[in-house]
């Protein structure tokens, strides 16, 4: 009788493991939100669309902010410890802090702790080196420039993920596995083969909706790496030709996706695996007469983000969240516990249609330069250097086209909104105050070409 109840309890435990879901966390490198054929008919990405068709999408997924010029930093470390980058301590001598400390909670230690085996590969630059190296593999490319001058961006990650997916599966490994994927793409430079890049008409590639020819305030980061990239004024002819190698290099990527998601199936893997797709952020891309990440506009803090797999119903949300609220999410699909002390909140009752959403504002920040609050329809910014402001009613004007700001009937909700961006600033331990005695001039003159 022991012995059958030993049995019983051993099969039990054995069927409850292998009960859990792998979870596939796939991440991009400046991706906007509607840089899915799903969502843009200019855009042919068939097998991140497959995930879309199948599972659950949020649109209104954000970067929190960045304290440094390199946004994907914060991002991807805000992302890995469910923590807003306020809560980091300065680095030696007063600099802003830009990495979030290891031994607090992330993901490679939360999913551990709920039996996963956990898998990194992904690119280097500007990334959480000091929690990736808390992953029982933790791989990066050989070159993160090399890799996106290949022609092939997104392969070099994808055949050793598939490499090792059929590894383990022939050893019969026990454990699920948590794989995060931080693809380098499509990050400049962007490099695809002709096949690629064929699939496209330059020509008719169509402008952003907010394309303008240069910004016209000194926002704070007109003239960083990213917007040097092209130059003023922005022509639509030039706009067209970054799009155009923007979209071939997704299109890549996206087959390299659609290897991985077969391999899965071949397997058997993909009847009990989550998968997530996201990134860290946007880009403008001529935007607001833009080109990089650096403002806190829809088009660079919007990042796709989309959930498929068991337990995972279809649909899609403008439900407001960060992705600093991923880890906790596929750790609530997982079974595991959410860390103590993190800013990031679960999705999960979202998805399954208990709630129709777990956020009612969002807080937006870039380094000293940049403030703003969203809700569900009206977005605040403030550019407290050089007295300015801008307001947004997102239900009517989405693509942030007509600034309402100085419309008076708009007083009484502008002094509403900067209420709930100083308690959020309070929440999270922003000391940047929102006026400054003596505003710098406020046009923005581009620099000597």
């Amino acid at each position: 009788m022991r012995w059958f109840a030993l049995l019983f309890w051993s099969v039990a435990t054995l069927t409850v493991a292998a009960e859990k879901p792998n979870v596939l966390f796939l991440f991009a490198d400046d991706q906007r939100a509607d840089a899915i054929g799903a969502f843009n008919p200019a855009v042919k990405t068939p097998n991140i669309d497959s995930l879309v068709a199948r599972g659950f999408a949020f649109t209104n997924a954000y970067c929190l902010g960045a304290n440094i010029g390199a946004v994907c930093t914060p991002s991807r470390n805000m992302l890995l410890s469910g923590r807003a980058y306020f809560r980091w301590s300065e680095a030696p001598g007063g600099s802003p802090k830009t990495l979030a400390p290891a031994e607090g909670p992330n993901f490679a230690t939360a999913f551990k702790q709920a039996g996963y085996e956990t898998y990194h590969h992904g690119k280097k630059g500007n990334t959480a080196t000091p929690i990736q190296a808390t992953f029982e593999t933790n791989k990066y490319l050989k070159n993160d420039e090399a890799e996106r001058m290949s022609g092939e961006p997104g392969k070099e990650i994808a055949e050793e993920a598939i490499a090792y997916l059929r590894e383990r599966t022939a050893k019969k490994e026990a454990r699920p596995f948590f794989m995060y994927l931080a693809f380098a793409n499509p990050h400049d430079p962007r490099v695809a083969n002709e096949r690629y890049r064929r699939q496209y008409d330059e020509a008719s590639i169509p402008l952003p909706k907010n394309f303008r020819a240069q910004h016209p305030w000194n926002i704070g980061s007109n003239t960083v790496r990213d917007e040097k990239l092209a130059p003023w004024p922005r022509t639509p002819e030039r706009i067209r030709q970054e799009l155009h190698d923007y979209y071939s290099v997704m299109t890549c990527l996206d087959g390299y996706i659609g290897k991985i998601l077969a391999t899965l199936k071949e397997l058997g893997l993909d009847r009990n695996t989550i998968i997530v797709w996201s990134a860290d952020h946007g880009l403008a891309l001529g935007s607001h007469g833009l080109m990089g990440k650096q403002a806190v506009y829809d088009a660079m803090y919007k990042a796709p983000l989309i959930f498929a797999g068991p337990g995972i119903s279809h649909g899609q949300s403008p439900a407001l969240c960060y992705l600093l609220d991923i880890l906790p999410t596929a750790l609530d699909f997982a079974g595991g516990e959410s860390p103590a002390s993190i800013d990031g909140v679960s999705l999960r009752p979202v998805i399954s249609g208990q709630k129709p959403a777990v956020r009612d504002a969002l807080f937006l920040s870039y380094v000293d330069t940049q403030r703003a609050i969203r809700d569900p329809r009206w977005k605040l910014i403030l550019f407290p250097k050089i007295a300015k402001r801008e307001l947004y009613d997102l239900e009517s004007d989405p693509d942030e086209t007509k600034n309402l700001a100085e419309d008076p009937a708009q007083g009484k909700r502008i002094e509403t909104l900067t209420t709930q961006l100083r308690d959020w600033q309070q929440r999270l331990g922003d000391k940047l105050p929102l006026t400054v005695d003596k505003p710098e001039p406020a046009e923005f003159v581009p620099p000597a070409q």
